[in-house]
């Protein structure tokens, strides 16, 4: 039983792997940095108020949004990977986007890419993800792409928004370099 419940967890967490390009894959939540403070393969369960090992259905899809944004955030992103694979939402914007985040982290860009379109067919307007793409872009030279980014981020949310300024500081320095 136990075996059978490792191999679910590792074909779950694989997935990704595999299906990615039938995919495409900053924000405020998170369990305040408590993940980050889990050992490797364990997460914060906000009702046990303790480190847990993450199984399918364990946790709801807030719970695994802010633990995978955790572990993402702090660099921590195949396990980032391994959490939010066990949402029940697949077609999560949220999820997708961090998907995308730590595939691209850790230099699976085109993996990235996919993760992070799927979520703007899913959402046009989710401008945190438009600036992650952009990002991306840039990592495999598109500068079109990324600028394409951007003008996107500032018709939706203008020039004066988080993700237009980090997007666009990112271009300066891409052209700068």
């Amino acid at each position: 039983m136990r075996r059978r419940l490792l191999i679910q967890v590792l074909a779950v967490a694989a997935l990704p792997l595999f299906v990615a390009p039938a995919f495409t894959a900053g924000e405020g939540g998170g369990s305040g940095g408590k993940t980050t403070q889990c050992k490797k393969g364990e997460v914060w369960d906000k009702k046990k108020k303790k480190c847990v090992t993450p199984q399918y259905g364990m946790l709801d899809d807030d719970s695994i949004y802010e633990a995978g944004h955790d572990l993402a955030m702090a660099g921590r992103y195949d396990e980032a990977i391994s959490v939010l694979t066990l949402a029940a939402n697949k077609q999560d914007p949220r999820i997708l986007n961090y998907l995308g985040y730590s595939h691209r982290h850790s230099g699976r860009v085109t993996v990235g890419l996919g993760y992070y379109e799927e979520a703007l067919r899913i959402d046009p307007n989710y401008t945190l993800v438009r600036e992650y793409l952009g990002e991306a872009h840039l990592q495999i030279g598109d500068l079109a792409g990324a600028q394409q980014q951007l003008m996107e981020i500032e018709k939706r949310t203008g020039k004066g928004s988080r993700e237009y300024g980090m997007l666009s500081e990112q271009i300066d320095h891409f052209l700068r370099s």
